[in-house]
């Protein structure tokens, strides 16, 4: 797991001394830093936030939180967005206080330089209270930072964020440079980022943990004297420390916290926003000298839900906060003690998260329950839902109820998935029929209609109905890809059961990207998720959401240039 602290290059001044129990505080450094770099706020706190200035935070127990779920969390294996998923999750983030918003690798493809313009143009000019920084990742060459600064120049408070690697094997075997020229290049490019117009430029020495530590405080001297309002050091950390690591670093003086929500990122991931802001926010005041940020935890759920929708990337049952099982009880033991008073079991209300607790509010669906109800229940379960995505999910939600005696959170929530968390329609599911068994080969039917409307029909046989199934989709969509993953399981117990299905696919002629960290060129890979009763319909509402995925991206490749669009497809 990846944990991120920064600093600011301001002098260290010891706080005032803090008693506390020395069986429960860790065992921290005393001192921090009076400033780092990035930000956050919040409605956790009543402290008001403090003013924006790149290399200075004004109260020196304000930590900022910058969060990279758009640009490491996207780089996952099959968590590939599209740039209006992408746009929707930013929007997200501004809500929830984030300070910086790392929108995304500018360079990597036309793709994500058109996802990070856009966010820097609207979320980052939003007409609000809190506007939020908007980043660009770039390696330290002129090409990256170029395309960064053009992507995020048109936001109210733009950064780059700039990196090379500084530890011995990395110097030797992937940038194949000597150390002197590792400070030179990285002394050069800070001031270049700093020469474009860019007042607030960010560095990080790649696989600092791993570092020779004078090395590491040389080539950070020098970019500071280049113009780096923030440093960051990263440690690439795959051990699960990357929460308690941040948490420490905070301790010791780091006043911005790079995190991503539910900790997507590439490989073990990355420190948990929800976790970080959340033991601010419960132990802040009494183990850690006060400090606090500006997230409005209200939003968390929320946030957490639509990256897990939009990334198809589960969050496993018992993640601390976001978890299904965060706030379940099942022990008698522990059911006793909720019963007389919540606070035996619980530190954290789900309410602080902005979830209300299951059937506190009385609301029982069924076939008979109207909008009104469902959008009710909905916003019981984390999720703000109105108007056509209402419409759609209730149309849903009545052909199930239908079938269903009784309509469980789970089965909702896996509606909200299939309905409402998709990517824009290219081609839609209308009709599918299949046959099969053991007295010969399965056969499928499938009906779907394009963007304009029109219907298509085609069949297929296959080893069983899915494989039929897909067989009839690939007839129609006639672009050829590869299942990578295929997977099903039943959202509750019974035979009634709606089964949710998730599909990795891969275009034969394979969408790349670059990767920040390596420079190497990667095949992207597209999640899609469905539901349904049945087991064939919600197997290929899965593989045409994939394809509606894979479609979309390809497709605004060739809109911002189809000549560039050819090259990143191969």
């Amino acid at each position: 797991m990846a944990s991120s602290i920064c600093i600011s290059r301001q002098p260290i001044v010891p706080p005032a001394a803090t008693p506390f129990h020395p069986k429960s505080a860790p065992l921290f450094r005393s001192f921090y830093f009076r400033n780092a770099s990035s930000g956050a706020v919040g409605i956790c706190c009543s402290l008001r936030r403090p003013e924006y200035i790149p290399n200075h935070i004004p109260d020196p127990k304000y930590v900022r939180i910058f969060d990279t779920t758009l640009r490491d969390g996207e780089q996952s294996p099959g968590a590939t967005m599209t740039t209006k998923e992408k746009l929707d999750i930013a929007r997200q983030l501004a809500r929830l206080g984030v300070d910086i918003i790392e929108a995304g690798f500018p360079a990597s493809s036309d793709a994500d330089f058109a996802a990070v313009t856009l966010i820097a143009r609207e979320v980052g000019n939003a007409d609000a209270d809190h506007v939020p920084v908007i980043c660009g990742l770039s390696r330290c060459n002129k090409t990256d930072i170029e395309k960064a600064w053009e992507a995020v120049k048109y936001a109210k408070k733009p950064r780059i964020h700039t990196f090379i690697a500084t530890s011995e094997i990395h110097m030797k075997y992937k940038l194949k440079m000597t150390p002197e020229q590792v400070i030179d290049k990285a002394r050069s490019m800070v001031a270049y980022a700093r020469s474009l117009g860019c007042h607030d430029v960010e560095f990080s020495p790649e696989d600092a943990g791993r570092s020779e530590r004078e090395f590491l405080y040389r080539i950070l001297e020098e970019v500071i004297k280049a113009g780096a309002t923030t440093l960051n050091i990263p440690d690439t950390n795959d051990l699960g420390l990357s929460t308690a690591n941040t948490l420490a670093g905070a301790h010791a003086g780091a006043r911005q916290l790079e995190v991503t929500i539910n900790g997507i990122g590439e490989r073990a991931g990355n420190a948990s926003l929800e976790e970080v802001v959340m033991a601010l926010k419960c132990r802040g005041e009494q183990l850690l000298d006060g400090l606090y940020t500006g997230i409005n935890t209200q939003h968390i759920i929320m946030a957490s839900k639509m990256v897990e929708e939009y990334s198809g990337l589960r969050v496993q049952p018992h993640k601390a906060i976001v978890g299904a099982n965060a706030f379940a009880h099942e022990s008698g033991i522990h059911q006793d003690g909720m019963l007389k008073n919540k606070n035996t079991y619980e530190i954290i209300a789900p309410e602080d998260i902005g979830l209300l607790r299951s059937n506190e509010s009385g609301i029982v669906l069924g076939k008979l329950s109207g909008r009104h109800a469902l959008k009710a229940k909905m916003l019981e379960l984390g999720y703000d839902i109105d108007g056509k995505e209402l419409d759609d999910l209730f149309a849903r939600f009545k052909a199930v109820a239908g079938n269903k005696k009784i309509i469980t959170d789970d089965d909702l929530i896996a509606l909200v998935s299939d309905e409402v968390f998709q990517p824009q329609v290219v081609w839609k599911l209308e009709d599918v029929q299949v046959t099969c068994g053991t007295l010969g080969l399965s056969t499928a039917t499938v009906k779907l209609s394009g963007a304009d409307g029109k219907k298509h029909i085609a069949c297929s046989v296959g080893t069983g109905p899915v494989d039929a199934a897909y067989k009839a989709v690939d007839l129609i969509v006639k672009i050829p890809v590869t299942l990578v993953e295929y997977s099903m399981n039943a959202v509750t117990e019974g035979i009634d059961a709606i089964a949710s299905t998730r599909v990795l696919i891969r275009g034969e002629d394979s969408i790349t990207s670059t990767q920040a960290p390596t420079g190497e060129t990667v095949k992207r890979t597209f999640s899609g998720t469905g539901a349904a009763m049945d087991i064939v319909i919600s197997s290929v509402r899965a593989y045409v959401s994939a394809l509606n995925k894979m479609l979309g991206y390809q497709r605004r490749l060739e809109a911002e240039d189809p000549k560039e669009s050819q090259s990143r497809i191969t």
